[in-house]
C-alpha cells in the first residue's frame, strides 16, 4: 500500500513561502494540502537545511503536498530526488534519502515522502523551532 503514496512532505527550499525556483516546478506537479509537521530535528547547513527523523517531540514544520496526476508519480519525483541529491555521482555519497514517515496535519495524520538528510551534521546547528522559514527571517 506504502509503494503508492502519492504525498510529499517539504521543509526546505521547496516550501512556498521560500520563494525557490524549485517550488515553481512542486507547485505544477503537486497540490499543496497545507501546513504539517513531522516529527525530526532540523540543523542549518549553510545553504539549506537538514532533516533527521526523531522519536522525541520536537517537529519539523513545512508543507503536504498531493501529486496532482497520480500516473506521473514516478518521473515528478524522479525529478526531486534529482534535486535533492538522492542519487549522486559514482563515488559520492548520497545527500539525502527519500523516506516514508507520519505526517501530522489538520486533515489527520497521513503517511508521505519526505527527504531525510544522508551525512553526518556533527556541530552543525540546530533549527530549535524547526521552522526554517522563521529561522532565516530572525538570522536577518
Amino acid at each position: 500500500m506504502e509503494a503508492h503514496v502519492q504525498q510529499l512532505f517539504v521543509y526546505g527550499s521547496l516550501r512556498s513561502g521560500f520563494n525557490h525556483p524549485a517550488y515553481a516546478y512542486i507547485s505544477n506537479h503537486f497540490e499543496l494540502l497545507g501546513p504539517a509537521k513531522v516529527k525530526g530535528h532540523l540543523y542549518d547547513l549553510g545553504e539549506y537545511p537538514a532533516a533527521l527523523p526523531a522519536e522525541d517531540d520536537k517537529y519539523i514544520i513545512g508543507e503536504l503536498y498531493q501529486l496532482k496526476e497520480e500516473q506521473e508519480f514516478s518521473w515528478a519525483i524522479g525529478q526531486i530526488d534529482d534535486y535533492e541529491g538522492v542519487y549522486p555521482e559514482p563515488g559520492e555519497p548520497a545527500l539525502y534519502r527519500r523516506d516514508l514517515a507520519t505526517i501530522y496535519h489538520a486533515g489527520g495524520d497521513t503517511r508521505a515522502w519526505i527527504y531525510w538528510y544522508n551525512l553526518p551534521i556533527t556541530g552543525k546547528p540546530l533549527i530549535a523551532s524547526g521552522d526554517v522559514l522563521e529561522y532565516l527571517q530572525q538570522k536577518k
